[in-house]
């Protein structure tokens, strides 16, 4: 299994990039997106990546249910599951996506 490293590249049509302009676009004009990270993932069946978003700004009420509610188009890969969570600071907050390959 290869191990993660910040440095290591994302596989080959990993949608890291296309997922962070489809969020930013998603969001209120109001909550700035930091630098994102990703994780690879995988489990016994699936491979894929975790997508964390920092977020700055106020949290609107529903936002997961907004955005798991959303037709992500990410070619190749499906989002399998979404988390907004609360961190640090009342402005701060992140949000989870896990993709998998399709």
């Amino acid at each position: 299994m290869m191990r993660w490293s910040p440095a290591a590249p994302a596989r080959p049509g990993c949608p890291h990039n296309r997922l962070a302009r489809l969020l930013a676009a998603a969001l209120p004009d109001n909550i700035g997106v930091g630098a994102s990270t990703l994780r690879p993932w995988a489990s016994a069946n699936f491979v894929g990546a975790r997508h964390i978003f920092p977020c700055r700004g106020t949290m609107p009420s529903g936002l997961q249910d907004q955005l798991s509610a959303l037709e992500w188009q990410l070619p190749g890969h499906i989002v399998a599951d979404l988390a907004v969570e609360r961190v640090g600071d009342v402005c701060d907050f992140r949000i989870e996506i896990l993709t998998v390959e399709d």
